[in-house]
């Protein structure tokens, strides 16, 4: 069948879910409903980043995600955004492998994450917490996400590297770029500007590596890297990629969900009253806000073959992105999905983790900084109170903010 014959019988995505807009402007909610309820499955011709499937439904997701043999993650086939690449360059880092790279690699940096090690990591994110939240000025108005989200979060990644805690600034502006998804970032400026930074990083890095070979193995993630057969040996690129990874990886997706946390107490006060009256539902507020927020966008994956899914044909090299926020949003898995409900009984199913075996490695020391992070203002009496509509993260990809100004009242 003819190409054109073949997208005229697919049902089309009537607006491009890549566009900013949708995320800058907190209008992605009616969208992505309509289309779980009337096109799980659809098609659209052109965007920015070319043209691609959209699946928005739970069980499409997951279906997607499990069958990794259709629907490759690999760098050389597109990666796993929607643009092609990073910065449109190639990216190959562990998560854009399949088996029996992926395998390997992340066998590698998995142990650092092991139920063994979360014991010292939980007294460390507890620490680093307490420490943040005591330095905030109660009854003035501050940026959460400059005050508590970014430090918290790169402190914590910083003790894995095993790096000053003074870097982190250098850290997130590494992390901005390597997840710079965007429409507004496929230009020369921005991909020169992409490689600088990664430069820069890469240099920065290099040094720290060099000198953990030169030492024995320990714990920290870089010694991990060095000192294993199958990341000891990569590539420049390759080094960039893996270390661009675990930056993006261990804090903008926690951060996110941190700041997300404060815009959800605000619009539904009630469960920071049901936490104070059970702190039993604090693990599960943290799965919650994980859910609600869905700090990853998307991921995409590319068909390895002619495949047919949900009664659409897909063709050999085709793009499949995974809309996570929808996902996360169905109703038939989630009753009242739009609402942030921390006694939600299956919140712990969200995928914005991931599924299979791609599912996120540092999920558990996420779940415990946001915990944490609910703990802490529990104890404390405090509401986190808005100060205005908060600036969102012009992106399809990550879904957060740029800054959060908010005041501490003493709950009453």
């Amino acid at each position: 069948m003819a190409t054109e014959a073949l997208a005229a019988q697919r049902p089309l995505t009537p607006i491009d879910l890549s566009d900013n807009a949708l995320y800058t402007e907190n209008r992605w909610h009616a969208p992505f409903a309509e289309l779980r309820r009337t096109a799980p499955l659809s098609y659209r011709e052109d965007s920015p980043f070319g043209a691609y499937w959209s699946a928005v439904t739970y069980d499409l997701v997951q279906q997607i995600e499990l069958d990794w043999q259709t629907w490759t993650s690999a760098w050389d086939k597109g990666n796993i955004t929607i643009a092609d690449g990073v910065g449109e360059i190639d990216f190959p880092n562990f998560i854009a492998q399949d088996p029996p790279i992926h395998t390997a690699q992340r066998k590698v940096i998995s142990p650092a994450f092991a139920p063994s090690q979360m014991k010292t990591r939980e007294e460390q994110v507890r620490a680093r917490c307490a420490e943040l939240l005591d330095g905030l000025p109660v009854g003035e108005t501050f940026d959460w996400v400059e005050r508590v989200s970014i430090p918290q979060t790169l402190g914590m990644l910083l003790i894995l590297f095993d790096m000053p805690y003074d870097e982190w600034r250098d850290l997130k502006r590494w992390s901005d770029y390597a997840s710079a998804v965007s429409a507004d970032n496929l230009t020369d400026e921005f991909r020169a500007e992409f490689m600088e930074q990664m430069g820069q990083m890469l240099a920065r890095f290099d040094r720290e590596l060099e000198a953990r070979r030169e030492l024995p193995p320990t714990d920290d993630l870089l010694s991990r890297m060095v000192h294993s057969e199958a990341m000891g040996n990569m590539t420049p690129m390759e080094r960039i990629a893996n270390i661009a990874l675990l930056i993006v990886g261990g804090n903008d997706t926690t951060r996110n969900s941190m700041s997300g946390l404060v815009e959800a107490l605000d619009l539904y006060p009630d469960q920071l009253d049901l936490l104070h009256g059970d702190r039993a539902l604090i693990p599960n507020a943290a799965q919650e806000i994980i859910r609600w927020q869905s700090p990853v966008t998307h991921m995409r994956r590319t068909a390895t073959r002619d495949t047919e899914l949900a009664g659409q044909r897909i063709r050999e090299g085709e793009k499949m992105i995974m809309w996570y926020i929808s996902a996360n949003r169905d109703e038939s898995v989630f009753p009242d999905s739009d609402r942030f409900d921390v006694t939600r009984e299956n919140a712990r199913r969200h995928l914005s983790f991931g599924h299979g075996i791609h599912r996120c490695v540092g999920a558990r020391l996420a779940e415990i900084q946001i915990g944490t992070l609910i703990e802490e203002i529990v104890d404390r009496g405090w509401r986190i109170v808005p100060e205005g509509a908060p600036p969102r993260l012009p992106s399809p990809f990550l879904h957060g903010f740029t800054e959060m100004p908010v005041r501490i009242e003493k709950r009453r």
